[in-house]
């Protein structure tokens, strides 16, 4: 079915050593399957990002919705954005009836107000775990992608700016053997940020239940074409009410990385 979400959000971005804060709301449309919540987003801005620290060459960060790695500059820094994951295996008690865990790759959304994005959701309805697609222009409409996706399949995604206004999103399943490419535009977006990210969706009450995913497996994640690894990128974990929801691990390789499940 089809369903509708409006999220506030305030991201914040490091400036010179300052936080600058930035606050939008958007509200757009979301088709997925059996929602618990009226109004659910699989993907968006960066929530209630916190001032990164340095450690051995790499910036670390928490955020209430976020985790993985970004990498952030000015208007117009990044082009593409690039990362290869396999299907976490949602592990559905039921204790809490419904949540939610997004993968995806994006540009923008760290301190912008649109996000540039694909990916795919491993979520729980109930003991039952559900597998799909979805891609988004936020704050357009997250659309979800009807093909066949399951726990292990091998996905790669990918958001590309041509030059002018256009971006090519592109969701693949290798496994079941299906590619999905959908060719937006916007001369509003900023190009500011390229992030590969695990995400807690959220709800017009705030970050829902985040699904126990297990462990989730990043490779080759590029952003122009390079290693994320040699662009000094920020490391993200979500932390909630000073706990730890996830942890994330070093880059491999420059380009690799794994996200486990801590707590919803």
């Amino acid at each position: 079915m089809r369903r509708t979400w409006c999220v506030p959000v305030a991201a914040f971005a490091i400036v010179g050593g300052s936080m600058l804060a930035t606050t939008s709301a958007g509200a757009a449309t979301h088709a997925a399957p059996r929602a618990a919540h009226s109004t659910v987003q699989p993907g968006g801005l960066a929530q209630h990002l916190v001032t990164p620290f340095g450690s051995h060459g790499i910036s670390h960060a928490t955020s209430s919705n976020w985790s993985g790695y970004a990498v952030h500059k000015g208007a117009g820094a990044y082009k593409s954005v690039s990362a290869s994951w396999t299907e976490p295996s949602g592990k559905c008690s039921g204790t809490t009836g419904h949540d939610y865990a997004s993968f995806w790759v994006g540009l923008d959304g760290y301190s912008t107000d649109s996000v540039e994005q694909t990916g795919s959701d491993t979520d729980c309805s109930g003991t039952t775990p559900k597998y799909y697609g979805w891609y988004e222009m936020f704050p357009a409409g997250s659309v979800n992608i009807n093909k066949p996706m399951k726990a292990g399949d091998k996905i790669s995604a990918s958001v590309v700016f041509s030059g002018t206004s256009s971006f090519t999103l592109t969701l693949k399943d290798a496994t079941a053997g299906w590619t999905a490419t959908e060719h937006k535009s916007s001369t509003k977006v900023k190009r500011a940020s390229a992030e590969v990210i695990i995400e807690a969706p959220s709800s017009e009450t705030g970050e829902l239940p985040l699904a126990d995913f297990g462990t989730a497996n990043f490779t080759a994640s590029k952003v122009n074409g390079a290693n994320i690894g040699t662009m000094k990128p920020t490391k993200i974990t979500m932390v909630v009410s000073g706990k730890h929801l996830d942890k994330i691990g070093a880059l491999s390789g420059g380009a690799n990385f794994a996200g486990t499940w801590l707590a919803s």
